[in-house]
């Protein structure tokens, strides 16, 4: 079986199947990226018999067409979308959606004694040597009348000269361009793996990019759905932007622009999910898996039993998807997830280092509802599912087929008895006394482990370093400064130059700026010093503890050994490890308490 063919058809072909949905694109309902010069680059291109590359397409089956029914099977374009909106915006002089999702006109205007291409300009159409907008011209069934027109307007140009420019432009329609049809009996993993390796623009494209051509191939409703993923993505990020994708006024139309429109008055910023999160999200709701490629499998008919593709399954695979994106994008639904999200301690979008773990934990959410759980449970077991991934990086590496044993698991015994398995697996007493100290072991702010206790300690209200007032929320939401508990400059003057040593995330603890400042480059046993002077005096100098008891209450917020007031550049490595033990255990109770 060979996996592709490769013909050549005219510009003018092309454009009929367009027009008639026999090569479906995909892309021509988003935003056009191209600049009107590449528009008429193209044009000078065809005009000159220059090679414009290859357009690559695959064949779908049983797809809607216009006017309603079926056809027996669609090519999908799945690369070259830009130079086809570019053809039937120059030739055909159709308008292009622009970046503020308004339409307009892209005209390429021709001087036949010049043989020169441009883009339109109110002073170009005041220029008899040109001809202003070539779609026009194109659409005359042979060259006679409008040369006739252009030579009234042109007396003294060489009238041999512009026949034969005028012949060749309307040969822009005869131009040739190659399409590489890959074929449809190839299975959908390899498509994928085509399309993937694909480079548009320098730009490799995704397998999300080929679900979201797989669904816009899907008549109306396939289109809207892919703009329900477009715009929620886009309005999620920049409300604003509302009043432009507005200018889309028969999407407005549809019962999809209601489902999301309440995004122009939302500010939340922790979860906005990306087109990829939205089609990861609505696959696990819908069919239970994790790889965003299994959508084009579902959409295309495939019998997971049989592993044969069925044409009748399509429309009802579709319908799923449809339902399981606008449970995705309901606003209470996703209000009600991100308060559960929020109630984690994880309050700052920066504070999760996987968009993966939420999105699971948001499918999970959905899933449990539609089951009728009650809202404690499902809160709980949200809670729960979404920081053990934090804390064992469950939702890195193959996430893809640990999604889908998960999603397996929990449609066998339930979420809750789920999770328990998965508890008891990977979350047993070695993982809190030994795995998860020695994952603290680490010099990156962006640990996950060390992100997950700054969210312990926002649900524990815990205080600042040696303040009693000034919340670790606090800190976190205005950005307040992360203190070094042994000074760094203290450590590199010392010997410790590596800040890899230095900067463990053991020795950082929340401080309020002036606490910061006042420590300076002074070892513990001087700063804590003066602390111990200020509890004998009650008079505050350096943060706001007067008692030794809230001198211990606050070390036991962070986490820190009483050992600190001790240590020095010879036993820092021991401190670093009891309070990396010491927060492992924070981050037990945390657990526990979700």
């Amino acid at each position: 079986m060979s996996m592709y063919t490769v013909n050549q058809h005219t510009v003018e072909t092309l454009l009929g199947w367009i027009e008639s949905d026999t090569i479906a694109i995909p892309e021509m309902q988003r935003p056009f990226v191209w600049n009107s010069t590449k528009v008429r680059d193209l044009m000078d291109s065809l005009y000159r018999g220059f090679p414009v590359g290859f357009l690559i397409t695959w064949q779908s089956q049983q797809v809607p067409v216009k006017g309603g029914g079926h056809a027996g099977y669609q090519q999908i374009l799945i690369d070259g979308q830009q130079r086809i909106t570019a053809l039937r915006a120059a030739v055909a002089g159709q308008p292009v959606m622009g970046k503020d999702f308004k339409t307009k006109r892209i005209v390429i205007c021709f001087n036949p004694q010049t043989e020169e291409f441009a883009t339109a300009t109110p002073v170009l159409k005041k220029q008899p040597e040109w001809i202003y907008d070539i779609s026009e011209f194109l659409r005359s069934n042979n060259v006679y009348r409008p040369m006739g027109e252009y030579m009234e307007k042109n007396p003294e140009a060489d009238d041999e000269a512009v026949a034969t420019a005028l012949e060749k432009l309307m040969g822009i329609k005869k131009a040739p361009i190659g399409i590489i049809a890959l074929s449809d009996e190839l299975d959908i993993e390899t498509v994928a793996e085509i399309f993937v390796r694909i480079n548009s623009k320098g730009v490799a494209l995704s397998s999300a990019d080929f679900v979201m051509s797989k669904i816009s191939s899907y008549g109306d409703q396939g289109r809207n759905l892919r703009k329900l993923i477009d715009y929620f993505a886009h309005l999620a990020v920049s409300p604003h932007d509302y009043g432009e994708l507005r200018n889309d006024e028969e999407f407005v139309q549809t019962k999809y622009w209601k489902e999301i429109e309440w995004l122009k008055d939302d500010t939340e910023d922790l979860y906005d999910p990306s087109y990829v999160d939205l089609i990861r999200v609505a696959s696990m709701v819908a069919f239970r898996r994790g790889r965003v490629s299994f959508v084009v499998r579902e959409l295309s008919g495939l019998d997971p039993e049989t592993r044969k593709f069925y044409p009748e399954r399509i429309p009802e695979a579709y319908n799923k998807f449809e339902q399981a994106l606008l449970r995705v994008v309901n606003k209470y639904e996703f209000k009600k997830f991100l308060v559960i999200l929020r109630s984690t301690g994880f309050i700052k979008k920066n504070m999760i280092t996987s968009s993966n773990a939420v999105n699971f934990a948001y499918a999970l959410f959905l899933i449990m509802r539609a089951d009728g759980r009650p809202d404690p449970e499902v809160s709980s077991v949200v809670r729960r599912w979404f920081v053990m991934m934090q804390l064992t990086g469950r939702a890195s590496g193959s996430l893809e087929s640990t999604f889908e044993r998960d999603l397996r698991a929990i449609d066998r015994v339930g979420a809750a008895a789920a999770l328990k398995e998965l508890e008891e697996g990977e979350l047993g007493e070695s993982f809190w006394t030994v795995t998860l100290p020695q994952r603290f072991d680490s010099s990156s702010v962006n640990n996950p482990q060390f992100r997950a206790f700054m969210a312990s300690q926002v649900k524990a209200q815990a205080t600042a370093f040696l303040s009693k007032h000034a919340l670790v929320s606090s800190m976190i939401e205005v950005q307040g400064d992360s203190h070094h508990l042994v000074p760094k400059d203290y450590l590199r003057k010392n010997g410790v130059n590596d800040k890899r040593d230095y900067n463990q995330v053991a020795n950082y603890a929340f401080a309020e700026t002036a606490v910061n400042i006042r420590i300076g480059n002074r070892m513990p046993s001087e700063y804590l010093g003066e602390v111990f002077s200020q509890i004998e005096s009650a008079e505050p100098t350096l943060g706001e503890i007067t008692s030794r008891e809230d001198l211990d209450r606050n070390f036991e917020f962070n986490a820190i050994p009483q050992s600190l007031v001790d240590t020095t550049v010879e036993n820092y490595h021991e401190f670093l490890q009891k309070r990396r033990s010491l927060m492992a255990v924070k981050l037990r109770e945390y657990y526990r308490d979700l």
